[in-house]
């Protein structure tokens, strides 16, 4: 006969991997630690593999185990969705959502008021990842949709939405005393493709630089901007008022374009499917339309 799993046994797993540690699974779940491991004992017998091998003082999948996490995130999701769907869902369902920061002032409110019209019963985890963190949490299922940046040279992955112009950045007022040489530049932690590409450029063009501000806030880049300590690379989307594009008046290079893609998990439930069709909506709505932003054309 074909093996029955236990729901809570797969929450159990699926909580523990997204925390990080199955002691904070337990107290977020409202188990014992002996219970759960007992899920994670039950689940290997039922499976006949190692799932998880300890790492420390922790425990972490094994590549079985991976596999194994991704189909009981699909179980669950259709799970919920059934439940939902019936109106016997003890508690709701929940999609799990990434964005950059620039899109957390336009696009994320937007595409919630949007989803909650016709899918208000739904609990949605919003996560403002650093964008190198959003493709990886999607491709493991840590996350149902996201939009990120990406190179225009990049492999293939995801859908392109479009393509917009990254800009030097300052505010007007602190252009006559910042230093030509070498240029203060206000970084993103690394990795970070718009750090990447002021670099790349500024080595290209045999421009001296020197890093006068690092963060992994966009907040505090505006603020940094603000303070006159330097100049930032970004685009026009999400840009305050305030700051301007400085580039030709400062005499530094041309940067590239970057991409805007919208990503969705393997094994997508239909709800958390239908906030990545939201999310692709009012993203398209929400760019700024400028002379050289290249909108991707609508596929057939």
């Amino acid at each position: 006969m074909l093996t029955t799993f236990d729901m809570d046994a797969l929450r159990t797993i699926v909580v523990g991997t997204d925390l990080g540690s199955f002691a904070r699974a337990a107290v977020q779940l409202g188990r014992s630690q002996s219970a759960v491991s007992m899920h994670l004992k039950k689940l290997e017998q039922q499976t006949g593999t190692v799932l998880f091998r300890r790492n420390g003082r922790g425990l972490v999948p094994t590549e079985a185990g991976e596999a194994f996490i991704a189909y009981a995130r699909r179980i669950i999701a259709l799970n919920d969705e059934a439940a939902l769907s019936v109106g016997a869902a003890a508690t709701t369902a929940s999609v799990r959502l990434g964005l950059p920061q620039d899109f957390f002032d336009d696009v994320m409110p937007a595409t919630l008021r949007a989803f909650r019209q016709n899918c208000d019963n739904v609990h949605v985890d919003i996560r403002a990842g650093e964008n190198h963190n959003l493709a990886e949490e999607v491709r493991a299922g840590r996350l149902d949709a996201a939009i990120a940046f990406f190179r225009a040279d990049s492999p293939a992955e995801g859908e392109t939405l479009c393509r917009l112009p990254m800009r030097w950045l300052a505010t007007e007022d602190v252009m006559a005393t910042l230093s030509r040489d070498p240029v203060p530049l206000v970084l993103f932690s690394h990795p970070c493709l718009f750090r990447q590409a002021a670099l790349a450029a500024l080595d290209d063009s045999r421009t001296r630089w020197r890093a006068a501000l690092t963060t992994p806030s966009l907040p505090a880049v505006w603020s940094a901007l603000r303070s006159g300590l330097g100049i930032a690379v970004r685009t026009d989307h999400g840009r305050p008022a305030d700051i301007i594009s400085v580039g030709q008046d400062f005499g530094l290079p041309q940067l590239p374009s970057i991409e805007l893609r919208l990503l969705r998990a393997p094994n997508i439930s239909g709800i958390a499917d239908r906030l990545a069709e939201v999310l692709r909506r009012e993203t398209l709505s929400k760019v700024t339309p400028t002379a050289d932003t290249e909108p991707h054309a609508e596929p057939a």
